[in-house]
């Protein structure tokens, strides 16, 4: 019969080294618990220690920067018979010859973008020069002034004339670390799910959002806001960190809808509480169709008046001649559908008692609508009967 001590012991050291795996090219943070003649060697937890040579933590006048006890990040170069740092990779501080090494290893070095140049940027990699194209720079495009001055870690692509050519990518490390945590967040991306992402371009159908990992899903135009949304960018705009909830997950397709309005309350829902057949509520009208013109009573509660409520006119528009977007008025409240998401209205002659009624809510901008307002005078004599909701 095994021992239980035993068991747990070899359960947690098996847990600890699994939990410590570190790997060629990662940056790790160590404790310097001695220094040597030729090399130092810190203390990086689970692994045991690991060693650096000893000029990796020299300044340039070969005075010692650290003491025993001092913290320091540093590259993994070897993780053959033990770890093996390299202090300079991660600072930038790195010779020709570590360069190529980084260059054949695909190891990371350290680079301070310079300036924005002619199809890319100029970085500086220790006291060599490197070029980055613009579409190697980041994984979304961004203002070109929003890189320089910025620290960051590069993959060495091309290295030519002895290192004094050098090419350089940021966005290949970067689509890694996407592929490494891609299908982690796969698996917290659920139907219900409310998650933050950032925005990485908007599109008059919508956004797409980067919920990390480089998996992205669409953030649909009419998901914004329970009141129509005619522009994107009024809503959202590339970079912006936002919430949102999971709509759909199409496995097959590798499609994800989000939604944002749905992290607010649907005004539908207290339709029946507030809403009933007779009253008379201000609306603004947000468009016209050939069937009738669609009235905002409340943000996010769109009516419809009917073609028939209006009387026809001379001319070839008929009804509509004098109805135009941004006109409000009073609206007879005629019929109710809160399932369907449905309310049909009529226009109140304007002067009636019926238009003295009508109740408190005023649609947004009402001072900036208010001349549109008097052109419904006209239409007073136009309303004829009440409005039958038409099957679509």
């Amino acid at each position: 019969m095994s021992d239980p001590i035993e068991e747990d012991f070899a359960t947690m050291f098996e847990a600890s080294t699994k939990a410590k795996r570190i790997e060629k090219g990662q940056t790790i943070e160590g404790k310097i618990v001695a220094i040597g003649p030729e090399v130092a060697f810190i203390d990086v937890g689970g692994k045991g220690e690991a060693t650096i040579g000893i000029d990796e933590l020299k300044d340039d006048n070969g005075n010692l920067e650290v003491a025993v006890g001092e913290r320091i990040h540093a590259v993994v170069v070897s993780t053959e018979g033990g770890l093996t740092l390299s202090r300079k990779l991660a600072r930038g501080a790195a010779t020709l010859r570590q360069l190529e090494d980084a260059f054949h290893s695909r190891l990371p070095v350290e680079g301070r973008v310079e300036r924005a140049v002619k199809g890319g940027y100029e970085v500086r990699i220790a006291r060599q020069r490197a070029f980055c194209p613009i579409s190697q720079m980041d994984t979304i495009r961004a203002d070109a002034s929003a890189h320089e001055g910025r620290v960051y870690q590069f993959r060495i692509v091309e290295f030519k004339e002895g290192g004094r050519n050098l090419v350089v990518s940021r966005r290949a490390l970067l689509e890694e670390e996407q592929r490494a945590s891609a299908a982690e967040v796969r698996r917290s991306i659920v139907v219900g799910a409310v998650i933050t992402g950032r925005v990485t371009s908007v599109r008059e159908f919508g956004a797409f959002v980067d919920l990390g990992g480089g998996v992205q899903g669409l953030l649909h135009v009419s998901e914004m806001g329970w009141s129509r949304v005619s522009d994107s960018s009024s809503v959202v705009k590339p970079g912006d960190e936002i919430t949102v909830k999971v709509l759909r997950v199409d496995e097959d397709k590798q499609k994800i809808s989000l939604g944002l309005k749905q992290l607010t309350a649907d005004p539908w829902s207290s339709v029946q509480a507030t809403y009933e057949v007779g009253q008379v509520r201000t609306g603004r009208v947000t468009r016209v169709a050939e069937f009738g013109a669609f009235v905002e009573l409340e943000p996010g509660i769109e009516a419809l008046a009917h073609a028939s409520t209006f009387a026809a006119t001379r001319g070839s528009q008929g009804w509509s001649a004098g109805v135009t977007a941004g006109m409000t008025g009073a609206f007879e409240i005629v019929s109710i559908d809160a399932e369907k998401k449905r309310i049909g209205v009529a226009l109140v002659p304007e002067g009636s008692a019926r238009a003295a009624a009508t109740e408190d809510f005023e649609p947004e901008d009402a001072a900036t609508d208010a001349a549109p307002a008097e052109a419904f005078g006209s239409l007073a004599d136009k309303l004829r009967g009440a409005l039958k909701p038409r099957e679509k």
